[in-house]
């Protein structure tokens, strides 16, 4: 996996806020039921802006701190999140104790990560019978529109590996187990500008040459503007794909 678009978030961070959606509140709720009794430590790992951050901060009794390779990225979820304790780290070396918290959640991020050795070191921090749950939001391409979009932003690794052809989901490694998915069908009303600032929070973009960018930039006008999407909005479909796997005592 390139490290040049996994760690290039932090140049758009302010469109990553704006033009990514936030995840169903269900979904979180789930990857989190098996949790242990008692304390409701959580590990927000690949945080970013703070998009899952804040819907884990409304969990009951939660206790929430942040990791994220990028320092752009955690400044920007200081000020989305306020109040939530920040690190730099990844899943592959947290800066957390052993046995520290009760559940490791990575939204948009496994993808990036390298399974095995980050499944052996959230292994470490969260204690045994505790939680590793991993969640994206996937465009939903059975929509004409939205698969033509696709095509002219390219697909992503978190698009191939979730939803792609032939795909089995994410590897979870051990001491984690008892692996189970759900999904769930949603649409977010979006705005010719949030779209754009959608396609420009994505590491292909990010990292494209200025040409190339431009390019697709003007791809997604003539689609926008053949659809009729000018002034208002469009519900733009999403499948929210969510994973959970217990650590073994």
């Amino acid at each position: 996996m390139s490290v040049d678009r996994a760690t290039s978030f932090g140049a758009e961070a302010a469109n990553y806020e704006a033009g990514r959606p936030d995840y169903p509140f269900d979904a979180v709720a789930w990857m989190l039921d098996p949790m242990p009794e008692g304390s409701r430590r959580i590990v927000d790992v690949g945080a970013g802006t703070g998009k899952l951050t804040g819907v884990l901060a409304h969990a009951p009794g939660a206790q929430v701190v942040a990791v994220d390779p990028d320092p752009e990225m955690l400044d920007a979820l200081r000020r989305s999140v306020p109040g939530i304790p920040t690190f730099q780290g990844s899943a592959e070396r947290m800066p957390l104790p052993d046995a520290s918290v009760d559940a490791a959640v990575l939204g948009q991020a496994w993808h990036w990560v390298e399974p095995v050795a980050a499944s052996r070191e959230l292994g470490r921090v969260v204690r045994p019978g505790g939680v590793l749950g991993l969640i994206w939001n996937i465009r939903d391409e059975r929509s004409d529109w939205v698969r033509r979009l696709t095509d002219i932003m390219h697909s992503s690794p978190a698009e191939n590996m979730v939803n792609g052809p032939g795909s089995e989901g994410p590897r979870i490694a051990a001491p984690f187990t008892r692996v189970e998915t759900r999904r769930w069908e949603w649409s977010r009303p979006m705005t010719r500008t949030q779209l754009h600032q959608m396609a420009l929070s994505r590491s292909y973009l990010i990292t494209a040459p200025a040409d190339e960018r431009a390019a697709i930039v003007r791809g997604m006008d003539a689609l926008f503007d053949e659809i009729g999407l000018v002034d208002g909005t469009i519900d733009l479909p999403y499948v929210t794909h969510a994973f959970r796997a217990v650590r073994d005592e």
